[in-house]
């Protein structure tokens, strides 16, 4: 048992924190009455706070406290974590009378594998502590005080606050004072008297709440018996995979980009945590050709800026998909002192794309390697078929298989100058509008094929020269920034017909007309208008 304390997350971190809780005695003797009959009574000098169990949601969590509360393990001990607008904690027994330093390092001797569900952590719910094992869920419990969904999936909720009471008895605890780590300054005034289990027609002023407020699909964590690798697995994501034994695995909350949707952190043996992140992205119906050709030019330009140094890149196959593995070392972003390895791999799904990144520190990464190696071996896609044997690139061969241009060259003289930029959106926006309206209407999908042959008939040699030449490039994307502008107002445009079709497409060309051939012809012609008396003064005197 780790002697570190044990505390759910305070905030959403980008990076997993080692959270530490008891583990879990199972006590003999189980209640004899439905666990959804029964309800918990805490009661304390502030006041009780009443209980009900969701069985159906986390049946061995609820045995277990009631069995612990049936045995008189709760009575005296205190709320030893409290933090307003966060949540309560409590269960530890070294808090009935043990040094205030071990105070949430306590636990009973067997622990309970986790029942993660789709119960959001709001107000009142009643949620298990545990270590960076998910399978660690000891005594030790928690009442939300204020709504904290960044811990929803990665506790398992058991329970809630079904009185008025117990919610202003919430309160009260949550606000007495505290000293450091966040332990309260007088123990005794939220010291648990008694926790009682009752039959729920026992109780009154029971409060008449809705179902609790719950996620999308949860993912599932197991760990193996032999190797002691953890099964991560996600349904809303259909992905799955191995993550080291012994590593933090963590759904890190956010919807920042680049957050990843899955990070496991590893024993720290040098000068970086060493971590393997995977992050899933919707393919928004780009091509693989599509997809490589960004990274491969995004990659080209870190390097030309210094920001990396790349070691290799190389087309392989990923659970029988195309994958895109670059290996690059850059300076941390934690230390500029330590140079980091990175060895990150693009896995293109029919529907996402999935990103996993293994980093260390350069001098401990091959250390780590291994176990990287073994996680993405296991990764695997769920629900989708592989690419066919006779279209798979060859393992390991040169990247440029797959996301250089032909040997002549070509390609979107438009993509090619918004590479890297922040026109990349907006790229990305007009191909939305393209394939979801404009291909959508008879006339739109005319309009693109006599367009794509007259595009396509100068666009590769224009792309060609903006490769060779960066000054051009940036010469093109200047000029092109006006296009994409006034095709981006499409977006907010409501086509549901061939006839708004035609309008707002022809609306847009005459728009574009005006900026490209009627502005600089009118700024033309009004010069020419300011130098003509000019010119004309000078010619009468030269004639007089």
């Amino acid at each position: 048992m780790s002697s570190a304390t044990n505390t759910p997350l305070k905030k959403p971190p980008l990076l997993p924190l080692m959270l530490l809780a008891p583990f879990l005695f199972i006590a003999p003797g189980f209640h004899a009455h439905a666990q959804s009959d029964l309800l918990a009574v805490i009661e304390t000098d502030l006041g009780d706070i009443t209980l009900e169990f969701f069985p159906n949601d986390a049946p061995r969590h609820v045995e277990n406290f009631i069995n612990l509360a049936e045995a008189g393990f709760y009575d005296g001990t205190v709320f030893h974590r409290i933090i307003p607008g966060f949540m309560i904690q409590g269960g530890d027994p070294n808090t009935i009378s043990g040094d205030p330093n071990t105070w949430g390092t306590g636990s009973p001797p067997d622990s309970v594998d986790a029942e993660f569900n789709n119960i959001k952590h709001e107000r009142g719910i009643l949620s298990m502590a545990r270590s960076s094992d998910p399978n660690s869920a000891g005594s030790q419990f928690f009442i939300v005080h204020q709504d904290s969904t960044f811990l929803d999936g990665q506790y398992t909720v058991f329970g809630r606050v079904v009185t008025e009471e117990g919610l202003r008895t919430l309160d009260m605890i949550a606000n007495v004072l505290t000293g450091s780590r966040d332990v309260p300054l007088d123990p005794d005034q939220v010291r648990i008297t008694s926790l009682s289990i009752i039959s729920r027609s026992d109780a009154s002023n029971l409060l008449e709440l809705p179902d609790p407020g719950r996620t999308g699909p949860v993912p599932t964590m197991s760990t193996d018996a032999a190797t002691g690798n953890q099964r991560f697995e996600s349904q809303e994501h259909q992905f799955a995979f191995d993550a080291p034994a012994g590593w933090l695995l963590q759904e890190p909350p956010g919807t920042d980009p680049g957050t990843p949707d899955v990070v496991a952190v590893g024993p720290k043996n040098g000068a970086l945590d060493p971590f393997i992140s995977i992050t899933v992205e919707d393919t928004n119906q780009r091509t693989t050709d599509e997809v490589f050709t960004q990274i491969s030019a995004t990659l080209d330009e870190l390097e030309a800026s210094g920001s990396i140094d790349i070691v290799s890149r190389e087309v392989a196959t990923i659970d029988d998909h195309y994958a895109y593995v670059v290996v690059a070392d850059a300076a941390s972003v934690l230390d500029d002192a330590v140079e980091t390895r990175f060895h990150q791999v693009l896995v293109y799904g029919s529907d996402n794309i999935y990103t996993i990144t293994y980093a260390n520190g350069l001098d401990d990464f091959d250390s780590q390697f291994p176990a990287f190696q073994a996680a993405l071996d296991s990764f695997a896609i769920l629900s989708e078929s592989p690419i066919p044997e006779e279209d798979r690139p060859p393992s390991g061969g040169d990247a440029s298989s797959v996301y250089s241009p032909p040997e002549d060259g070509g390609g979107c003289l438009i993509a090619t100058a918004a590479i890297g930029s922040e026109l990349s959106p907006q790229i990305q926006q007009l191909r939305e509008l393209r394939d979801n309206t404009v291909l959508a209407t008879a006339s739109g999908s005319a309009f693109m094929t006599w367009f794509n042959q007259f595009y396509y008939s100068f666009s590769p040699a224009i792309a060609d020269m903006e490769r060779q030449n960066p000054t051009f490039k940036e010469a093109v994307r200047l000029a092109i920034t006006p296009l994409l502008s006034t095709l981006s107002l499409l977006n907010h445009a409501g086509i549901d017909s061939e006839a708004e079709m035609l309008g707002y497409g022809i609306g847009a060309i005459l728009l574009n007309i005006g900026i490209y051939a009627a502005v600089p012809a009118a700024a033309i012609y009004g010069a020419r208008r300011a130098l003509r008396p000019k010119t004309l003064h000078a010619a009468r005197t030269r004639h007089y």
